[in-house]
């Protein structure tokens, strides 16, 4: 028996028992914008790190980015403003640099590949 046909009967089973019912968003449509959003050559390895709870750092200040977006949308205090203002300007900065540092290593990366090919 293949591993494919092993593991449709498997999940036939798991629906016949009712398994997948009380799953979470079952029966609405699944959100993918983030994945998406995600530059191609690292999804694979964000969607391995989010099913494994871990949040890269690059994430983590994009999150921070757009919280501090609602909060100058938010905002009344003319000098709260500009605080937030600047710290989100501190943080863009950060995220472009790390931008930059990811595509350096991944060019590094390719590279390497490249010459460990060659040298076969």
């Amino acid at each position: 028996m293949s591993f494919h046909r092993n593991a449709d009967e498997k999940i036939k089973e798991a629906i016949a028992k009712g398994d997948f019912d009380n799953l979470p968003g079952k029966g609405e449509p699944l959100d993918l914008d983030a994945y998406f959003a995600t530059p191609e050559d690292l999804r694979m390895g964000y969607s391995i790190l989010k099913s494994a709870d871990i949040i890269p750092e690059e994430m983590q200040l994009l999150k921070q980015v757009e919280g501090l977006k609602k909060s100058l949308d938010s905002c009344t205090s003319q000098i709260e403003k500009r605080s937030i203002q600047q710290q989100l300007s501190e943080k863009n900065h950060t995220v472009q640099y790390e931008n930059r540092t990811i595509q350096e290593k991944t060019q590094l990366t390719r590279t390497l590949i490249l010459f460990s090919l060659d040298r076969r």
